[in-house]
């Protein structure tokens, strides 16, 4: 885990390396100051030399301004290395997963990858930030400080070692109790992230049906849970503090009670003694400090497992080594294929599946809930991969094909449309980057999206809100089409995305598909029929396996499943007709 964490931080290591020199360079004036302090005492005022103490008080004064110089530059330093390496952490991660596969998103969920970015690089930078100063800064001094005393008596310095064994135990115990909770406070922080997001995006739902009491009840009863998950890990680092006082005040009643009896036996000048109580301080004050950063490492090790869990993740799918760049046209084969999700490995959602498109067919998918329609589609661009059996795009199997070359041939068109924080224009130009303002108007026409953005004041300049709330599902689905297009793809996946549009203007659409993009493969999902009858072959999927195959004449006098849906959906709509 450290090692990958480290990586991190780059161009910032050398203020990661100068912030420990500054600290080292602090410590020694430090421990210089109670010598100085002492000799001030014994040679100084005990000769009432007033030149004595004038030189020693400003070679004191001299060493605390040095003191207090690679102090601030050690915070300096500090503040720098550890910031960078948050940011760093952050891109790494955000890069990280931009190669991740939808099986290994799967892994992770949204909200947990959320919180890895967030709180878990909060923790792991404060947790470095004092481990680079702190953590060198009170084991210097702890040593310096000890071999000071020990060079001032022996027996002061067998006093604290008898301490630090002591202390060292107890903390030993705190961690190994604390840790384990603390990782699962961290899981409860995914989970309650998760609730917020769900629900924020549900808002209208939740509103609609009067659940806020109920939502308000699910979101108290986690934050519940990870209170008491906290409570109970910081009842444990809580004995930490006294632990510690106990261990201060002993020390100084110890050394008092020695150094009264030495000084009397004439083993031990004033000075020393008071020289001795600054060195029990500063021993103290870095147990002390030791104790603090033990308690935020023992916080940000889990947080920093978290992090290195997502860094260490290596993609399922990758490009092959000079992988084929061209996609000679858009014809779909696949033979025998077989295909589990990586999550549940044992089951097959599809199951012998041997399909050959050719290039510029329109297919229409049709399927209940479950049939495996739209994960068929999703092994098309090779967003998993075949189990067993082979995909071909182009003639050409998937798996040859450098990824980023693929999927720019293939445009989907989801169930669940997605549009971004940015202009309509910004959106749309995800399809082409560089799209001029008459191929995103060309586009929107054969999307039957150009009218209504038109209605709006800004028209294409409109801008987005999150996740595209201030439009219809309708609209939304019209955009998504309109940016898949503008990608002038070979093959066109639309994965259920007219179930929002009114029958009228799916038809529309379907009459600009074959007129205006006769030569791309249309690959139709949807449930609706009236969406695919005009279709050159339609498929008839069922638990993970093509039922049937043909237009839609042969479909209604060959395949009851077809058939049936046909009849149900057109009683429907003349029951409609009829109401009105």
């Amino acid at each position: 885990m450290f090692k990958t964490l480290l990586r991190q931080i780059g161009d910032y290591k050398k203020d990661a390396i100068l912030t420990p020199v500054f600290v080292v360079l602090e410590v020694i004036m430090e421990v210089i100051i109670p010598i100085m302090m002492a000799a001030i005492i014994d040679y100084g005022l005990a000769d009432q030399s007033i030149g004595k103490v004038v030189a020693i008080g400003l070679a004191m004064i001299g060493a605390a301004m040095l003191a207090l110089w690679f102090g601030v530059e050690s915070g300096r330093t500090a503040s720098s290395a550890s910031s960078g390496f948050a940011m760093n952490l952050r891109q790494a991660m955000y890069e990280r997963i931009q190669t991740f596969s939808f099986s290994n998103i799967d892994k992770f969920s949204t909200a947990g990858l959320v919180t890895r970015m967030t709180t878990d690089v909060s923790n792991v930078q404060q947790a470095f930030q004092m481990s680079i100063r702190i953590c060198v800064r009170a084991p210097i001094m702890l040593v310096s400080a000890m071999v000071m005393t020990c060079l001032i008596h022996p027996r002061f310095a067998l006093i604290f070692l008898v301490v630090i064994v002591c202390l060292a135990a107890v903390l030993a115990l705190i961690s190994s109790r604390a840790n384990p909770t603390l990782r699962r406070v961290f899981h409860e922080y995914d989970e309650l992230n998760a609730r917020v997001q769900e629900n924020v995006n549900g808002m209208r739902v939740v509103k609609s049906f009067v659940r806020e009491e109920y939502e308000t009840g699910r979101f108290e009863k986690e934050s519940e849970k990870i209170r008491g998950l906290f409570v109970s890990a910081e009842k444990l680092l809580a004995l930490n503090s006294p632990v510690m006082q106990f261990s201060m005040y002993s020390c100084i009643l110890l050394i008092s009670w020695m150094g009264a009896k030495m000084i009397i036996a004439g083993s031990l000048t004033e000075g020393q003694l008071m020289s001795m109580f600054t060195y029990v301080i500063n021993i103290l004050m870095s147990l002390m400090m030791v104790s603090m950063t033990f308690v935020m490492l023992i916080m940000s090790r889990a947080s920093g497992e978290r992090i290195a869990e997502v860094l260490a993740e290596e993609p399922d799918l990758y490009s092959v080594p000079h992988g084929v760049k061209e996609v000679p046209d858009g014809s779909i084969d696949f033979e025998q294929v077989g295909f589990a999700y990586p999550s549940n490995p044992g089951k097959e959602v599809l199951n012998d599946l041997t399909i050959h498109i050719r290039p510029g067919e329109t297919i229409g998918i049709l399927g209940g809930t479950g049939s495996a329609k739209s994960s068929f589609a999703a092994l098309i661009p090779r967003l998993y991969d075949a189990t067993r059996g082979e995909v071909r795009v182009g003639g050409i199997p998937v798996k040859d094909y450098d990824m980023a070359s693929l999927r720019d041939n293939v445009a989907m068109v989801l169930q669940k449309n997605v549009l971004f924080s940015g202009t309509i224009k910004e959106n749309l130009r995800w399809g082409k980057e560089d799209a001029t303002d008459e191929e995103i108007v060309r586009a929107c026409r054969l999307a039957q999206a150009d009218e209504f953005i038109r209605d709006f004041p800004a028209g294409y300049d409109t801008r987005m809100e999150r996740g595209g709330a201030n439009v219809s599902g309708g609209q939304k689905q019209r955009l998504c089409i309109a940016r898949a297009l503008l990608k002038k793809p070979k093959i066109l996946i639309l994965d259920d995305s007219t179930s929002a549009v009114d029958t009228k203007t799916d038809a529309l659409i379907r009459r600009a598909f074959r007129e205006e993009i006769p030569d791309t493969t249309k690959i139709v999902i949807a449930q609706r029929i009236s969406s695919i009858q005009d279709a050159d072959r339609i498929l008839v999927f069922d638990n993970g396996r093509m039922e049937a195959a043909g237009t839609h004449e042969e479909l209604l006098g060959s395949c009851p499943v077809y058939r049936e849906i046909y009849e149900s959906q057109t009683k429907e709509g003349g029951d409609d007709e009829s109401g009105k």
